[in-house]
């Protein structure tokens, strides 16, 4: 099923509905859309400057898997709702990889740290989702 750019930001608004990104301090998933082209080549530099960072900061890449590794693995001391939760963050995995092509996962600068979920649309454009994690 195809999905415009402007649904697709729909689509990731409800799947992160409610869920935070587990770190010393919980942040929400913003959905976001780059309209530039996603042939355009995506290297540290250039995703500095879409996000609004200065050069100089640190910037790695993670897996997406990686990034959820610990909100999608159901624990035996988890209660119902953390339960409930594991499905709701494992959805939003499922939505992210049925949507986008060719994710990654950015992480800019350390302590706090600003995290983009990014890969390419339907339209050929960029997209994902951006959140925090605190690190100390």
């Amino acid at each position: 099923m195809s999905n415009s750019d402007s649904e697709l930001l729909i689509i990731f608004k409800k799947a992160a509905h409610g869920l935070f990104m587990p770190s010393e301090s919980d942040h929400p998933f913003i959905p976001f859309i780059w309209s530039i082209p996603a042939q355009e080549d995506l290297n540290f530099k250039r995703i500095l400057e879409l996000t609004n960072h200065p050069q100089d900061l640190q910037i790695e890449t993670i897996e997406l898997d990686y990034l959820f590794r610990n909100c999608i693995q159901e624990k035996d001391w988890h209660d119902e709702q953390q339960k409930r939760n594991v499905g709701k963050y494992r959805e939003l995995v499922e939505t992210i990889k049925s949507h986008l092509t060719d994710i990654k996962v950015y992480r800019i600068g350390s302590i706090n740290i600003d995290v983009y979920i990014v890969g390419k649309t339907e339209e050929g454009n960029l997209a994902g989702l951006e959140t925090k994690v605190v690190e100390t």
